[in-house]
């Protein structure tokens, strides 16, 4: 059974750092790529970053480029995305998805497994 593991969420202040993880399993190779989705109250849920494992281009949205960045270890089938100067709009839950397809200049594509979100709230 795939499983997608988050952990690393919390509280912390504006203009504050977390780093969020997760960790893939139950498959004998990696996906083709991975993303970090996050979605607030009353929002639509919104892509913020992604990853393709093979060649390791990445992807953000405009809200947050320059402040987080996402990240593998191939070694542990793990994904990261370092938040920093973190916002009070970036309050939201946050979960790890797997997909299939790479696409150059868009990012990862065709979603087959998400993981159950971890909160992330940041205070004034």
């Amino acid at each position: 059974q795939v499983q997608l593991v988050e952990s690393g969420g919390g509280s912390v202040q504006a203009g504050g750092s977390l780093r969020l993880s997760c960790v893939e399993s139950g498959k004998t190779y990696r996906s083709n790529c991975m993303a970090w989705f996050r979605q607030a109250p009353g929002n639509e849920r919104e892509v913020v970053a992604s990853i393709h494992i093979g060649g390791g281009s990445t992807q953000y949205a405009d809200s947050v480029k320059g402040r987080f960045t996402i990240s593998q270890d191939s070694a542990k089938s793990a994904v990261y995305l370092q938040m920093d100067s973190l916002k009070r709009e970036d309050t939201a839950v946050y979960s790890c998805v797997a997909g299939r397809v790479w696409v150059v200049d868009v990012g990862c594509r065709q979603y087959t497994y998400w993981g159950q979100g971890t909160q992330v709230t940041v205070s004034s």
